[in-house]
């Protein structure tokens, strides 16, 4: 028995729940597990994230004028709901139906780049708000090459939001392209 790529996932958002239920009864549980392509290696979740937090890390870096107006604007930031802050710098801290990860990996890049928040403002970093510039789908990926260009599951997202709201090669198209669902078959 081995651990067998079955289908590339893509976006789960909402849906997320539903479709672990139909893979439990597909494969039985504890017999799938999602995971990560990066490069020729195949990842866990803890790492992908390593990645993906990586991306905002190279990103601020290489932007100081981004990092400094958030640091001077922001006294936090959060995506899902002002509730995410609650998470720190934990990405295992999930209140929310939708995970929030771009929220904890800023604050994890800003504090590798030796800074913290100093401002006054509860930022959100989502569409139609301020801190949209560093949404995961705005943020360009340091590793473009390494995004995977096969093809992924929608289902019924009605196309890939990260692809039609953002930059080409993003943050947010490495984790949800590269995201594989593996089953442990015979």
């Amino acid at each position: 028995m081995a651990w067998t790529t079955i289908q590339r996932p893509g976006y789960l958002g909402k849906k997320r729940d539903e479709l672990s239920s139909c893979w439990n009864k597909q494969f039985g549980e504890g017999n799938w597990r999602i995971v990560w392509e990066f490069g020729k290696l195949t990842i866990q979740r803890p790492e992908a994230l390593q990645v993906y937090e990586d991306g905002y890390y190279e990103f601020l870096k290489s932007n100081p004028e981004t990092l400094d107006w958030l640091v001077k604007r922001a006294s936090n930031v959060y995506d899902t709901a002002p509730t995410n802050i609650q998470a720190g710098v934990s990405y295992n801290v999930q209140e929310t139906a939708n995970n929030h990860l771009h929220d904890v990996a800023i604050r994890r890049a800003v504090f590798r780049l030796g800074k913290w928040f100093e401002g006054t403002e509860l930022l959100e970093v989502r569409s139609k708000a301020e801190g949209w510039r560093l949404s995961p789908c705005m943020v360009p990926f340091h590793l473009p090459e390494l995004i995977s260009t096969e093809s992924i599951m929608d289902y019924g997202n009605k196309g890939f939001w990260w692809d039609k709201k953002g930059v080409p090669n993003s943050v947010e198209a490495f984790y949800q392209r590269n995201k594989l669902l593996q089953a442990y078959l015979e």
